[in-house]
């Protein structure tokens, strides 16, 4: 059975030539293969997340697309096989033949892109840890891992459920989860619309959004054309916390400076209706924890990354 792999006019900028790879090529994947679990290589990201959620199944996959989201981050898009599924939010177990460390990497992709096109996608910062490092000097076009799913930290309503209104909370590359669950909610908007107004009756979604600069800020335009599209439904806030450069116009009525603030959290938490995701550095999740609490927040409507 054979993953497509799309050279649609919005695709094409993803790919980037190597003399090793050659043309983009849709890949042939075989069945879901199994690893064993045994080697010191699992002793990282596999043994943190250990008690969490993850699928039986480890699939082939095979890299289809490659660009730069940012000086310091690689966008991979991947060819992965037909019965290969995620939900909103989740990562995925990275093996790499020849490396032993495996990675762990959030979809920043959402499950409506699988579904037309066969592909996740993944976006990594630059670190020496060594799967992040073969991605950013190594992989290739037509390069071959294995994947598996993992992860509790997602949205995933049905059709009948409640409307809720989520709180998206991001810093620097923890961004990855939340834009998958902003493009899911904007993908279920349509299906809403679809439907007359019968299914998947979503609330509101706000991101609040900090990075170094806003060459930093990953999906800047993508986020903000998912907020114009469905402006009563999708809104944001994007900061900056050491911009040295003035801001681009067409993103000035976004950007504002400096981190994300009490009185702007207060301004979107109901305790009611809120469902907050919070994905960035530790220290941030804790303190932005406590703050939502201290708002009225249940603790169980306050969900994060743990090992992040």
């Amino acid at each position: 059975m054979g993953a497509r792999c799309f050279l649609s006019s919005a695709a094409r900028r993803f790919i980037q030539p190597s003399p090793a790879a050659g043309l983009l090529r849709c890949c042939r994947l075989l069945g879901p293969t199994k690893r064993n679990m045994s080697s010191k290589r699992q002793m990282d990201h596999l043994e943190k997340t250990s008690s969490n959620y993850r699928q039986n199944a480890l699939y082939p996959a095979q890299i289809c697309g490659i660009m730069d989201e940012s000086e310091t981050v690689k966008r991979l898009r991947i060819a992965v096989h037909p019965d290969f599924s995620f939900k909103a939010g989740q990562w995925v177990d990275f093996f790499i033949p020849g490396v032993e460390t495996v990675g762990g990497f959030s979809m920043c992709s959402c499950p409506a892109l699988l579904q037309r096109e066969g592909v996740v996608e993944l976006a990594v910062k630059y670190t020496k840890h060594p799967p992040a490092h073969w991605i950013h000097t190594v992989c290739a076009l037509g390069s071959r891992v294995d994947m598996r799913v993992g992860g509790d930290f997602v949205f995933n309503p049905a059709p009948s459920d409640p409307s809720v209104d989520l709180l998206l909370v991001a810093g620097g590359v923890g961004i990855n989860p939340l834009y998958s669950i902003l493009l899911h909610t904007a993908s279920l908007l349509h299906l809403n619309h679809a439907s007359g107004g019968r299914d998947y009756k979503i609330g509101s979604a706000h991101l609040c959004y900090s990075a170094k600069n806003t060459q930093e800020l990953l999906f800047k335009s993508s986020i903000i054309e998912a907020c114009r599209e469905f402006p009563d439904k999708l809104s944001c806030d994007l900061h900056v916390t050491q911009q040295s450069t003035d801001v681009d116009s067409h993103l000035q009525p976004f950007i504002n400076s400096g981190r994300i603030t009490e009185e702007e959290l207060r301004a979107h938490v109901d305790p009611q209706r809120t469902l907050c995701f919070l994905c960035g550095p530790r220290t941030m999740i804790e303190a932005l924890s406590k703050t939502l609490m201290d708002f009225g927040l249940p603790k169980d409507r306050i969900l994060f990354e743990k090992w992040w």
